[in-house]
């Protein structure tokens, strides 16, 4: 069965544009080209990834993504935006946006995206299944983090990571006591160009620290190495 992908979009010529190259990769393709119908739809077609425009009439993408993530929908957006903006591409990934793109684009560099976000889903799910397979586990104090099963805890509680939160966890991890710039984490977590854009991380970090840390402006875990970057490390008793 093919997978199914919610394009969001109040312009004909792009939905066109992105329909035609989406259904030549193989893909079922359903059409929205307003807020309130595209959260109707993400709702209750359950589609595998949402294509999703900032600039849409009568909910605006936006408010579609944080209604979307408040009602607990964890379908991959890729959001659209005409604005190259920093604020705007920062704020969609704050609430919920898996990945952005800046018009113009290539048709098939978002293909090639859609089919990243469903490569980390499946990714997932597969992990998902072999729950049983603990061997690649790494315990930093209450901390405990399963690198095959895509799973983290703390304490007793599991965290609820996003695949990019999972991600940026598991490499801090792995770079234990490392000082680990911007640019790094941006090269190594975030697959494409993203060159200046290094405020996503920030973004990410801020998350995980919400999720992990008691305060989160005392950190234990996660460290800010002032004019350098990250570090993740054993909490001091």
């Amino acid at each position: 069965m093919s997978k199914k992908v919610l394009v969001v979009e109040d312009e004909e010529s792009i939905i066109t544009l992105l329909t035609y190259n989406l259904e030549q990769a193989g893909f079922t393709v359903i059409k929205a080209m307003d807020g309130e119908m595209g959260k109707q739809l993400a709702m209750t077609e359950k589609p595998d990834v949402v294509i999703l425009d900032l600039m849409l009439p009568k909910l605006d993408g936006i408010e579609v993504c944080k209604i979307l993530r408040q009602n607990k929908i964890t379908v991959p957006i890729l959001m659209l935006t005409a604005k190259s903006e920093e604020f705007d591409k920062v704020l969609g990934l704050e609430l919920g946006a898996d990945d952005y793109m800046t018009k113009p684009f290539s048709p098939r560099e978002v293909v090639a995206r859609v089919k990243a976000l469903l490569r980390r889903v499946d990714m997932l799910n597969m992990a998902s299944e072999t729950k049983e397979d603990d061997s690649e586990c790494m315990t930093i104090a209450k901390l405990k983090i399963y690198f095959e099963r895509y799973e983290a805890y703390l304490g007793d509680e599991m965290l609820e990571l996003t695949p990019k939160e999972f991600e940026l966890l598991a490499y801090l991890a792995k770079n234990k006591s490392r000082i680990l710039t911007r640019d790094q984490l941006l090269n190594v977590i975030w697959n494409y160009d993203f060159v200046g854009d290094t405020r996503i991380v920030d973004v990410h970090i801020s998350h995980l620290r919400e999720k992990i840390e008691q305060d989160t402006k005392k950190p234990v875990y996660i460290k800010t190495v002032r004019g350098l970057g990250y570090k993740l490390e054993e909490p001091k008793e």
